[in-house]
């Protein structure tokens, strides 16, 4: 779930951005393991440490290659106890869910049972209509791309401080939402352009996709997600919560600031009610599930080749200049010439990336249990180019 009122694809996805916790937070805890050796992650142990001297209060990694895995911990992952993170740490993914959601569109069209270039008016008929949406004119790969226009309803005033400010935060934490309720946010509002003709990162795309799931299915999208990617990949950390609002353990706390400024108190949020993100953003992973499912999906275990040729077609974002957009797939170019594939999520209190190279077999996830602070890109660029 993209949280932001900003479009971003690399930074923390939420509401509040803010500075560094108190110097006494700032010198971080480091513990790692490794099948070939920690030094071999130095620079992404530095990163590590940074993001934490940077004011994020804990950082949970797992990085996996053809010499092994490796696991690093950094900074707490609760600022009461001073308990550590731990690697095996679940936590909240946001708009990773996005490409969990899209793997099953594009298996669903393998199967012949939907298109990506049916119209949404097909599969949600009189749905998408209001202040000029009209979903005859949007197909399912456009919603896919983030090319629909369709307005993004975690961008309307009274929605963000209903649930991304303190006050808002504290009293509606637990509301149910229904997609409908989402849904006719969305539509309050005229589309960002007319579909296929520019790029804005809408969170209503995917809260369309599950919708769309769901009505082709008989199932709920978070069923098909279970007996269609987790199941088959044994993701035992990973889980489309609904309306549970706890993390399974182990687990840390999630920390945000919950206001517009980059300083003030940082407040506990890691109890909240995920529906509000729904198919834009509400599961649950671990890093090393992570790592597994990104990897399972661009060695081809999750699609065919024609399915994973349409995920990786991406087109160009105004927002990041090294970076371009698939079907819930962002292909980035880093400063080493390499590229990674993959896709970062920020909910309250919780900014994680996933991301692997093309042939599936350097694969790195992490996640940040607070959602003000960090350089994820430094993280990124570490592992991957050694600096």
């Amino acid at each position: 779930m993209n949280t932001n009122t900003n479009t971003r694809l690399r930074t923390p996805l939420v509401a509040a951005a803010a500075v560094a916790l108190s110097a006494a937070l700032a010198a971080p805890a480091i513990a790692s393991t490794s099948a070939r050796g920690a030094a071999d992650h130095d620079a992404t142990r530095r990163a590590v440490e940074a993001a934490v001297e940077a004011g994020v209060p804990g950082v949970t990694l797992t990085a996996k290659d053809a010499h092994g895995t490796w696991s690093a911990t950094a900074g707490v992952g609760n600022l009461k106890t001073n308990k550590p993170r731990s690697p095996q740490d679940r936590y909240r993914v946001g708009s990773i869910t996005k490409t969990f959601v899209a793997t099953v569109l594009l298996q669903l069209e393998a199967e012949g049972r939907l298109s990506l270039d049916d119209k949404v008016e097909k599969w949600l008929p009189a749905v998408v209509r209001g202040h000029g949406h009209d979903g005859r004119a949007i197909t399912l790969r456009q919603l896919l791309n983030h090319t629909s226009g369709v307005f993004n309803y975690t961008q309307d005033d009274t929605f963000a401080r209903t649930y991304f400010l303190k006050d808002g935060f504290f009293k509606h934490r637990y509301d149910r939402k229904t997609p409908a309720d989402l849904l006719a946010i969305a539509m309050s509002h005229k589309p960002n352009f007319a579909p296929g003709t520019s790029w804005s990162y809408s969170n209503t795309n995917y809260l369309l996709a599950a919708m769309v799931i769901e009505k082709a299915t008989g199932h709920p999208y978070g069923d098909e997600i279970r007996d269609r990617v987790i199941d088959p990949l044994h993701l035992t950390g990973t889980s489309v919560p609904g309306t549970r609002v706890t993390v399974p353990q182990p687990s840390s706390r999630a920390y945000s600031k919950l206001a517009e400024t980059t300083t003030g108190p940082t407040y506990d949020v890691a109890t909240l009610n995920p529906a509000i993100a729904y198919g834009s953003g509400e599961m649950i992973s671990d890093s090393a599930d992570l790592d597994r499912f990104y990897s399972a999906l661009l060695r081809g275990r999750l699609l065919p080749p024609q399915q994973l040729k349409e995920m990786k077609t991406t087109v160009t974002v105004d927002v990041e200049p090294n970076a371009r957009y698939g079907l819930a797939l962002i292909d980035r170019t880093l400063s080493c010439g390499v590229h990674v594939w993959g896709h970062d999520g920020g909910i309250h209190g919780s900014t994680s990336v996933a991301v692997t190279t093309e042939d599936g077999r350097h694969s790195l996830a992490f996640n940040f249990n607070g959602d003000w602070s960090g350089d994820s890109d430094a993280v990124i660029e570490a592992e991957f180019c050694g600096k």
